[in-house]
């Protein structure tokens, strides 16, 4: 396998890509990060042209994308929420044979997988997924990048995933551990489980690959000797204020907590995909305290700001694995 097999080819769900797939473009996000810390240039993309399309806004997405294309010599272009007029005075197929006359490469950031997929369809380039509400694959290559550099392998390592697996972190997350070889754990009340036919999906794929998955209600069975443990934001960005009470009295007992990584054990590592509510210090955080008493929510402060927490490397990691797949399919 080269990187030439990638030429042309959309990054959407990590379905698409098969174990040898995922590995070689974490290989060569590896190989894109010695080049970047050691001040090597890297200009493979030199004079191309890129639009960053965000109907979602992101502090790390936006950057990781524009860093890492002006490293490979590109001009990334960003539009944000209105900045486009993609499914509103447009429809998708069009702006896509739009942007695509214009650009080499289309970034998404939004909200159904459908429209993602339907840019892709339409485009002539290669579009990659940004964030939709089904899939986050870009990030789960940074997780991955990340696990890989503080355990030196993936295959068999215990991921506990804590909080609503139903949504984009969840369900991506099972599917690269099902394609890794991994042993993923979805800890949450059941009905925040991810959906049944997904789980089927993985499961069959779990099979070849020699993964584990697991679904779990309680919190101190899941987490025993997990690798990682890893949650998110109860309420995700385009979700009412009215979903809040529903989740904090749902997934209060899946915060991480000191008690929670103790009982993981030393070698546990706490991951986010970030932005957290660990503390008082964001105006969200504020609002929750005032209108129900709680000074965290998906995780304590102490975990957050504790050794076991690599939160920051996984956020740089961004960059470096979404650098690899702009070169790749360019």
């Amino acid at each position: 396998m080269n990187i030439n097999d990638f030429k042309g080819r959309s990054f959407l769900k990590l379905l698409d890509f098969s174990s040898e797939e995922i590995l070689f473009l974490l290989n060569l996000s590896q190989e894109l990060k010695s080049k970047k810390q050691n001040g090597i240039p890297h200009r493979m993309c030199e004079g191309k042209n890129i639009a960053l399309v965000f109907e979602k806004t992101s502090t790390r997405t936006r950057c990781a994308f524009e860093v890492a294309a002006a490293d490979l010599g590109m001009h990334p272009v960003y539009l944000d929420p209105s900045g486009s007029q993609i499914g509103k005075k447009e429809s998708i197929a069009d702006t896509a044979r739009v942007l695509g006359r214009m650009f080499d490469g289309i970034e998404y950031r939004g909200f159904g997988q459908e429209i993602v997929e339907k840019l892709a369809e339409y485009a002539g380039v290669p579009v990659w997924n940004g964030l939709t509400n089904e899939y986050h694959p870009t990030q789960i290559l940074a997780d991955f990048l990340t696990i890989l550099e503080h355990f030196g392998g993936l295959r068999g390592k215990k991921l506990v995933y804590m909080g609503d697996a139903r949504y984009n972190m969840g369900n991506s997350l099972m599917v690269g551990c099902a394609k890794m070889g991994m042993h993923f754990v979805a800890c949450a009340p059941k009905a925040y489980f991810p959906a049944e036919e997904l789980i089927h999906t993985c499961q069959a794929i779990a099979e070849e690959t020699g993964a584990t998955l697991e679904f779990c209600e309680d919190p101190m069975v899941a987490t025993k000797d997990a690798d990682v443990i890893y949650t998110d934001v109860w309420v995700s960005m385009g979700e009412p204020e009215s979903v809040w009470k529903e989740r904090i009295e749902a997934l209060s007992p899946y915060s991480v907590t000191k008690k929670i990584m103790e009982n993981a054990g030393p070698q546990c590592r706490f991951m986010h995909c970030l932005p957290a509510f660990h503390d008082l210090d964001t105006t969200i955080g504020k609002e929750i305290y005032e209108k129900f008493g709680i000074g965290h929510m998906e995780v304590s402060d102490e975990v957050f700001e504790s050794e076991q927490s690599i939160v920051f490397d996984e956020a740089e990691n961004r960059m470096h694995t979404i650098k690899a797949v702009m070169a790749a399919t360019l």
